[in-house]
């Protein structure tokens, strides 16, 4: 087990807030799983684990989008809790997952708080509109963002540095059987993130290269997974030349009918 340290806290609570600051406003998108797992391994020295939890979290969370008032679960606490336990702890990635998802859902809920709570500040903005007061409504938005970014560097030191030692006393007397249970539950959530992807994204056309990847995967013995990344980026080239080749052939085919 690795202690985290005070100074490694503020820092973790430092990249919270301006990671979730980039949530809340959805600009950068350093929020991903991917990218925020791959900094707190940096900050706490164990850049191997921020990059093995940060694509297994990123895959668990590729399907879940927010819609409308619909929140999915928190990506920044995922993030950072999966690669906390995993470094805190020593679970395996997998069942780091599983336990970082607690954390994710308190956020959520916070996030969704606030999006009631705020609502109350929505005629004091539409009567700075209405005034245009530019002073008046760049206040009111800096000082609700800053309780939010404020709100996740709070819940990051409280979570990270002060419950850490809660966190491996719980995690050491897990029995063996909870603790695998959640290694296969984490192990799930990836193909179920990406599932939910492939349900909105998918089409018949592209089956064939789903199936070749899969197959190169399951069945070829690889290293790691940057040659069926090449592929993948040699079938994207692929169809989108062919893609282009269709739409400047069509334009032609059509003035020729018309000359017919």
């Amino acid at each position: 087990m690795n202690d985290i340290t005070l100074i490694q806290g503020i820092m973790l609570s430092i990249m919270a807030l301006v990671v979730g600051i980039d949530f809340w406003l959805e600009t950068l998108y350093i929020f991903r799983p991917l990218i925020v797992c791959t900094l707190t391994g940096i900050i706490l020295g164990d850049v191997q684990t921020g990059l093995i939890t940060g694509a297994l979290t990123e895959l668990a969370f590729t399907g879940l989008t927010p819609i409308g008032g619909t929140q999915p679960p928190n990506p920044v606490m995922a993030g950072i809790m999966t690669t906390v336990i995993a470094h805190s702890t020593g679970v395996d990635a997998k069942t780091a997952i599983g336990l970082g998802l607690p954390f994710s859902f308190l956020m959520q809920y916070i996030i969704l708080f606030y999006y009631s709570m705020f609502s109350f500040f929505m005629q004091k903005a539409d009567r700075y509109a209405e005034e245009t007061n530019i002073g008046g409504l760049t206040r009111l938005c800096c000082l609700l963002t800053g309780i939010v970014a404020v709100t996740y560097g709070l819940v990051t030191f409280l979570c990270a540095y002060l419950a850490q030692g809660l966190m491996q006393t719980l995690v050491s007397s897990m029995p063996e059987w909870l603790t695998h249970g959640f290694e296969v539950a984490g192990g799930v959530l990836p193909a179920v993130g990406f599932g939910l992807l492939l349900k909105v994204m998918l089409k018949v056309q592209f089956v064939p290269f789903f199936i070749v990847g899969f197959l190169f995967v399951t069945f070829i013995p690889m290293q790691n997974l940057l040659p069926v990344a090449l592929i993948g980026a040699a079938f994207a080239i692929y169809e989108y030349f062919n893609s282009q080749r269709k739409a400047t052939s069509t334009p032609a085919l059509e003035d020729t009918q018309d000359g017919i």
